[in-house]
C-alpha cells in the first residue's frame, strides 16, 4: 500500500513540474507589450448624416462620400432620412440626435423656424458642432459651425448665361420657384436675376407654386395660358419639374422652349436624357459629403478652428442636354 502511494505521489509531482515547466517557457518567451495608457487611446467620434430624403442619387452620392471619409478618420457615422420630403420626420431625427449627444452632425440646412430652433437653441446647449450640406440655412439664423456645397448664387448665374447662350439675348423668361421660397432657392433666384436683368430686351415672369403635383400643374396651365409664347423656363426647386414638363410636353412642343433646372432631384437626370430639358445644374455631392465629414472631424480635433463661417464651395457645372446623347 505504501509503495502504490509513493508512486502516485511521483507521479502527481513529475506531471506538476511538466506543466509548471512549460508555462513558465511560454511566459518567458512571450513578446510583451505595455498597453497604452487611456489618455492615448483615441476614442471613435460619432456623427450622423441626416437628409430629407434617402434612395436618390443625388443624396446617396452624398451619404456615400460621407461614409467614405469617416471610415478613413476612424469614426462612425449614421445616415437618417426618409422615403419622401416628410419634414416631420427630417425634424424628429434630427432632435433624436441632438438627445443621443453624438459627437456632430452634417444635416440638410431646412430653412423653418423649427430647424432654426432645434439647432440655435438645442444642439447649441449640448454644444454639438453642425455643419449644413448642400441648402444651407445663415449663420445668424442657425448657429450652424460652417456649410459645405454649391455656391448657390453662382449656380444661378451659371444656369442664366447657359440660358442666354441657347436663347439669345431676347424673349420671355419665367423663374418658376417653390412657394415657400427657402433661403437655397432665394440664392439661386437672385443668381439667375442678376444675369437676366443686364439684357433689356428680356422680360422676366416671376411664378410660384405648392409643391405639389397638382398645384404644380395648375401654376404651369397659368402660366402658358397668360404667355403662351414663352420662350424659356428655368425651376428653382427641383421637386417641380417633373409636374411641370408634363404640363407644358402636353400644350406645347418641347423644341419650342428652353427649360432649365437643378439636379437634386431624382427625375431630372432622366429628363435631361431624354432631351426634355435644355441644360441642368449639376454639383458635386460626394464631394459634398467627404469634405463635411473631414471639416467636422477636423474641428472635433482641434485641427481647424474656427471653419469659415462662410462655408466651403463645392464644385458645379451644366450639364447639356446634348451632352448626354
Amino acid at each position: 500500500m505504501r509503495k502504490i502511494v509513493t508512486v502516485l505521489t511521483i507521479v502527481i509531482f513529475i506531471t506538476l513540474a511538466y506543466f509548471t515547466f512549460n508555462s513558465a517557457r511560454r511566459v518567458v518567451g512571450f513578446e510583451w507589450q505595455e498597453p497604452l495608457p487611456i489618455s492615448q487611446i483615441e476614442p471613435q467620434h460619432r456623427l450622423v448624416l441626416i437628409t430629407q430624403e434617402i434612395d436618390t442619387p443625388f443624396w446617396d452620392a452624398v451619404a456615400k462620400g460621407a461614409q467614405a471619409q469617416a471610415e478613413k478618420d476612424q469614426a462612425i457615422i449614421e445616415v437618417l432620412g426618409n422615403y419622401g420630403h416628410n419634414e416631420e420626420d427630417f425634424l424628429r431625427n434630427l432632435e433624436l440626435a441632438i438627445y443621443s449627444r453624438v459627437d456632430g452632425i452634417i444635416v440638410q440646412g431646412l430653412d423653418t423656424e423649427a430647424f432654426k430652433e432645434l439647432t440655435k437653441i438645442k444642439a447649441a446647449f449640448y454644444s454639438i458642432p453642425i455643419i449644413t450640406i448642400a441648402n444651407d440655412v445663415p449663420i445668424e439664423e442657425s448657429l450652424r459651425r460652417t456649410y459645405v456645397g454649391s455656391d448657390q448664387y453662382q449656380a444661378g448665374q451659371l444656369l442664366a448665361q447657359q440660358l442666354i447662350n441657347d436663347m439669345g439675348s431676347k424673349g420671355q423668361v419665367a423663374i418658376l420657384y417653390d412657394q415657400q421660397q427657402y433661403y437655397f432657392q432665394q440664392q439661386r433666384a437672385l443668381g439667375i436675376e442678376s444675369v437676366l436683368t443686364e439684357y433689356p430686351n428680356i422680360e422676366v415672369i416671376l411664378a410660384d407654386t405648392i409643391n405639389t403635383r397638382e398645384d404644380i400643374v395648375s401654376t404651369t396651365q397659368q402660366l402658358l395660358n397668360e404667355f403662351p409664347d414663352i420662350d424659356a423656363v428655368i425651376a428653382i426647386n427641383a421637386n417641380i419639374v417633373s409636374g411641370m414638363v408634363q404640363e407644358i410636353s402636353r400644350r406645347r412642343q418641347m423644341e419650342s422652349i428652353y427649360l432649365y433646372s437643378f439636379d437634386d432631384h431624382t427625375d431630372i437626370e432622366g429628363l435631361l436624357e431624354q432631351g426634355k430639358l435644355n441644360a441642368v445644374l449639376k454639383q458635386a455631392p460626394e464631394e459634398m459629403g467627404r469634405c463635411s465629414v473631414q471639416l467636422i472631424i477636423e474641428w472635433l480635433n482641434g485641427e481647424t478652428v474656427p471653419l469659415d463661417f462662410d462655408g466651403y464651395h463645392t464644385k458645379i457645372e451644366i450639364g447639356k442636354a446634348k451632352d448626354q446623347l
